[in-house]
């Protein structure tokens, strides 16, 4: 891990306990091989971060969008805090040159590590608000998240993935998308299934879910992502 201290700078914080910062890191499979290691995992420290995060966002909508209505704020909101954004403001703040991880899980890449740096960027915001307080994780959070605000608007990515998907393919193609379970299995208590999003007879992606919504949504996802 490198000296946190040049994370505090970056941050343009300074943390009374430097242990907490360096815990926001601390992912439990370290733990695993390093049972002496003097701290514990950042579970608890996102749990914190994930409240402190969700109040700041909701507090800013509503102040500065008066006009718009509760429904609309909340897509807002849960465009914002997804961990999609979250881990690419990580990425960005090269937060995982930090991330204290197993050798197994170093080696993790794709939805898995962009997991991690989600869980990573709401721990630093319990630590911050532990160690700093309230206002220098507002600030935190207005400077690197909120800025993403003007594009989710503009581009409609406040929209669930198949109303998104469904929009761009009409506007292209003049065709509605739809759906077609091409695979289920399990019990009917834990179903898995395997959904096809085609326009007319041409399969555009799949999707994976626990319900065929699920499955739906994940397979409009990834034709919008194969666009």
């Amino acid at each position: 891990m490198k000296d946190i201290s040049i994370l505090e700078k970056k941050l343009n914080l300074k943390f009374k306990d430097e242990n907490l910062l360096t815990q926001a890191f601390v992912h439990r499979s370290y733990l695993n091989e390093n049972p002496d290691f003097h701290l514990h995992h950042n579970e608890r420290l996102e749990f914190l971060g994930d409240a402190v995060l969700e109040l700041v966002v909701t507090e800013d909508l509503y102040q500065n969008y008066p006009k718009k209505p509760e429904g609309e704020l909340t897509n807002w909101r849960a465009a914002l805090v997804n961990s999609k954004i979250l881990s690419t403001i990580a990425q960005e703040l090269k937060f995982g040159d930090f991330v204290l991880l197993s050798k197994g899980q170093s080696k993790e890449a794709g939805k898995a590590r962009k997991y991690i740096l989600a869980n990573v960027f709401e721990a630093i915001i319990g630590a911050i608000y532990l160690d700093i307080g309230y206002d220098a994780a507002k600030q935190f959070i207005k400077k690197n998240l909120m800025k993403e605000l003007p594009e989710i608007i503009e581009k409609g990515l406040y929209k669930d993935a198949k109303s998104r998907f469904q929009e761009g393919a009409q506007e292209r193609t003049g065709i509605t998308p739809s759906y077609r379970v091409l695979k289920e299995w399990g019990p009917d208590h834990a179903k898995h299934f395997v959904v096809g999003v085609f326009l007319k007879k041409k399969l555009i992606a799949k999707g994976e879910g626990s319900s065929k919504q699920e499955a739906e949504e994940a397979a409009a996802q990834n034709a919008l992502e194969t666009e």
